[in-house]
């Protein structure tokens, strides 16, 4: 079930950004959450892949990763050993991927859902923070991803062991139909990467409705609802605290963005 929370103030921020979980093994506070800010509370989950390729993702991906892999085999040779590398390369710098972007850090989310493109629009809608629970997901995962899992030691999956479980997309999609999805690490291959802490979702072809699907299996999703007279409010916060393009998106352009936005005038 998702479970939704409006924020109408500072104070409902507070939970969002203090779900940590005390663990007697480790005596620390850790969590498995990870979240993806989006700009407008009316857009859906979707992959880039399925928006650019609708109902032929499945026969176009391919091709698309082939071709990607073929150009881009300069920038970065390891991405023809795997096809996850494929995808996450591709996913960094605009390609149409089966991947969905999340950060480990509720402060990037907030990033991504208070900051838009069109600042005039900052308060024509509500914006949102979604969250999903990675242990959660990933025990539904079959039981040979399961036991990588278990191999290593840990609960979520690098490219590594991903390529352990399944060496393409095409064997991914027949294990998991419509019915699990797993949460990737991806390796530090650009400063974005790790300014974001990144995680990517890798969505199975046949899985056409993720909310659905996060609604019916799992407990701890939840969807944070921002009212849009906070997007200001908060965007402000979040620039103290150096949660920023100029942090998000190390270099010239990121910091071009930043200064763009700090010297908006609001009418």
């Amino acid at each position: 079930m998702i479970k939704e929370v409006e924020i109408r103030n500072l104070d409902g921020l507070l939970p969002l950004m203090t779900e940590q979980k005390y663990r007697p093994d480790l005596s620390r506070f850790r969590s498995w959450y990870i979240y993806r800010g989006m700009s407008d509370v009316s857009f859906r989950l979707f992959t880039t892949l399925e928006r650019n390729c609708r109902d032929k993702m499945g026969f176009l991906e391919p091709a698309i990763l082939k071709n990607f892999s073929k150009y881009a085999a300069r920038e970065d040779p390891s991405i023809e050993k795997s096809v996850w590398r494929q995808m996450i390369l591709g996913q960094h710098h605009g390609l149409p991927t089966r991947l969905l972007d999340w950060a480990h850090s509720p402060l990037i989310g907030l990033h991504f859902a208070v900051t838009e493109a069109d600042l005039d629009a900052m308060e024509d809608h509500d914006c949102m923070v979604w969250r999903i629970d990675i242990t959660e997901l990933h025990a539904m995962l079959p039981e040979k991803y399961r036991a990588v899992l278990r191999d290593n030691k840990t609960s979520i999956f690098s490219v590594d062991m991903l390529n352990q479980a399944a060496a393409s997309p095409e064997q991914y999609d027949r294990d998991m139909g419509d019915s699990a999805m797993v949460v990737i690490e991806p390796p530090s291959i650009d400063p974005r990467i790790i300014n974001q802490y990144s995680f990517f979702s890798v969505i199975p072809t046949a899985m056409h409705d993720i909310e659905g699907f996060l609604d019916r299996n799992t407990n701890n999703t939840v969807k944070y609802v921002i009212k849009k007279n906070m997007r200001w409010r908060i965007r402000d916060m979040l620039d103290q605290l150096n949660i920023s393009e100029r942090i998000v998106y190390p270099g010239l352009d990121g910091l071009s963005r930043w200064i763009g936005r700090h010297y908006y005038v609001r009418e």
